[in-house]
């Protein structure tokens, strides 16, 4: 029998500053929303494909997370613009196909995710030093003042 993953209502807020975040418990697919915007139905659907054993079809998702056909099929497709999920085609003998989707390799998804939060540090940096540029002359002139 196959888990069943729901959505719920959201209770939790997106914190308004950086300290606030930071001061949050948070777990590893916390990643998932904080480097790629995704949504819990997309973590859903993501822990869905990683527990498979197999790639699944958009119905398969569906099913497990009791949701909409065309509403899985948004939550994967912000999967695969994410880079997590790739897509594959399933050509059947007597004519037409499918498609299925299994996830990409945590260790290539981690790597990803490293190379986005240097990126980011990087610019958060050049901000700060920016910032420091701009207002150190004036608060030591409100200091001396």
């Amino acid at each position: 029998m196959q888990r069943r993953y729901t959505s719920e209502p959201l209770s939790m807020r997106m914190p308004e500053s950086m300290t606030e975040y930071l001061r949050q418990e948070m777990e590893c697919e916390g990643l998932l929303e904080c480097v790629h915007g995704l949504k819990k139905l997309d973590r859903d659907c993501y822990r869905v494909l990683v527990d498979a054993q197999e790639p699944l079809t958009v119905d398969d998702i569906a099913e497990v997370v009791d949701r909409e056909r065309s509403t899985t099929y948004r939550a994967v497709q912000r999967l695969m613009q994410a880079g997590l999920v790739q897509k594959e085609q399933i050509n059947y003998e007597e004519g037409g196909y499918c498609h299925v989707y299994r996830p990409i390799d945590a260790s290539e998804v981690a790597e990803e995710m490293r190379r986005t939060l240097n990126d980011w540090y990087a610019k958060m940096g050049q901000l700060i030093h920016e910032f420091e540029e701009k207002y150190e002359d004036e608060t030591v002139a409100v200091a001396d003042g």
